[in-house]
């Protein structure tokens, strides 16, 4: 799963939602266009922002590391998306990444270090108070990330 040499990656933060999903596609399609390889970004959330952020059954009673979950989240939606639409050849070469910090800060740190050619982000477009209260990271990606920003609603 890695990035076609010389080609600038189209970068998908995803947070496995239906938007993120929907985000994860429209990137697809555009890639079959361009050529351009499409990387797709989970960012565990740091533990200190959001503990408790994922949750797991496990059969055993034992302690699993939040990234660990995340990993194995991370892998079946992927793999769900990738199963569900055989039919698109980009998906077929999807790489993946996933890292641990603040959201917004490392979908920005990963745009820049990989030479992104835009974000295709999904969000779902709160509005109103709940937006005061709680902020977007969309919109936060859409001011500060220098690469051309998609943002794509299910």
């Amino acid at each position: 799963m890695n990035a076609k040499k010389g080609k600038q990656p189209i970068l998908v933060p995803v947070d496995f939602s239906a938007h993120s999903k929907a985000a994860l596609l429209k990137a697809c399609e555009l890639a079959e266009c361009t050529g351009e390889p499409v990387l797709v970004l989970h960012v565990v959330h740091d533990p200190a922002d959001m503990p408790g952020y994922y949750g797991a059954v496990t059969k055993k009673k034992e302690l699993v590391r939040i990234e660990d979950l995340a990993q194995e989240s991370f892998d079946d939606f992927v793999r769900g998306v990738m199963e569900e639409h055989r039919d698109l050849e980009s998906v077929k070469s999807i790489e993946t990444k996933l890292v641990v910090g603040l959201p917004v800060n490392r979908i920005l740190e990963v745009a820049d270090k990989k030479h992104v050619s835009m974000v295709v982000m999904g969000s779902q477009g709160r509005t109103g108070i709940k937006h005061l209260m709680l902020g977007s990271k969309a919109e936060q990606v859409v001011r500060l990330c220098p690469a051309p920003v998609m943002i794509v609603k299910n």
